[in-house]
């Protein structure tokens, strides 16, 4: 488990207003080392043909059955789509989908403003999630907390009306969150008041407990 805790600080359930809202606070911390991943799970054949029209270049992989294959089996001799293939590289058979969804999707460390808006519009219904890494956040001495990169993200979970971090339900609201440093002192997170304040920094609000990520 990683030691950053991700405080969410803006909902709304207009996807193309939450993408701003969280580069609002990723400008906040953009460096030259700041790179974007993504990740989806597409729940219907539907789902999985939208993505994949959208978001070809990005990697998909269906489920594997229960019991389906052993340690035994070799990777190059399960399905290709079950190992993670391209979109163009998909079953074209909607029965090809049979006990394999839920679809994962990922495409990892891509260039900044390369692909969230292709993402945000593709996602349709499915739950989706935009985490930006390597940020370095900066010194607020008026606060008394020093900058930190090492546990600097933003995060826009899209189609998740949850506030917490691990639910992946579908739902109608899309939440950015902001990433600090986990330091817990008796059940105390102590950099707490650095995730306000980074919020504050960009016109955004802390509206509910952080979530360990």
């Amino acid at each position: 488990m990683s030691n950053d805790i991700a405080y969410p600080v803006f909902q709304s359930p207009d996807p193309a207003l939450a993408l701003s809202m969280a580069r609002r606070l990723l400008e906040l911390g953009r460096c030259e080392y700041t790179r974007v991943s993504l990740y989806a799970e597409f729940r219907s054949v539907d789902e999985v043909r939208q993505g994949a029209k959208g978001l070809p270049e990005g990697w998909f992989r269906g489920q594997e059955k229960y019991g389906e294959f052993d340690d035994r089996v070799p990777f190059e001799d399960r399905p290709g789509w079950l190992v993670g293939v391209r979109g163009p590289g998909l079953p074209t058979d909607p029965t090809a989908y049979e006990g394999r969804l839920p679809v994962d999707y990922e495409l990892l460390n891509q260039a900044v403003d390369s692909v969230e808006d292709a993402f945000t519009a593709a996602i349709g219904p499915s739950v989706g999630e935009i985490n930006w890494q390597d940020l370095c956040w900066p010194d607020a001495p008026e606060a008394g907390f020093r900058g930190e990169s090492k546990h600097a993200e933003v995060t826009l979970l899209l189609n998740t009306g949850t506030r917490d971090y691990h639910c992946n339900e579908p739902a109608d609201d899309h939440t950015v969150l902001v990433h600090v440093r986990s330091v817990d002192v008796d059940g105390r997170q102590m950099r707490e008041p650095y995730a306000h304040w980074l919020a504050r920094q960009v016109g955004l609000t802390v509206i509910g407990p952080g979530q360990r990520c």
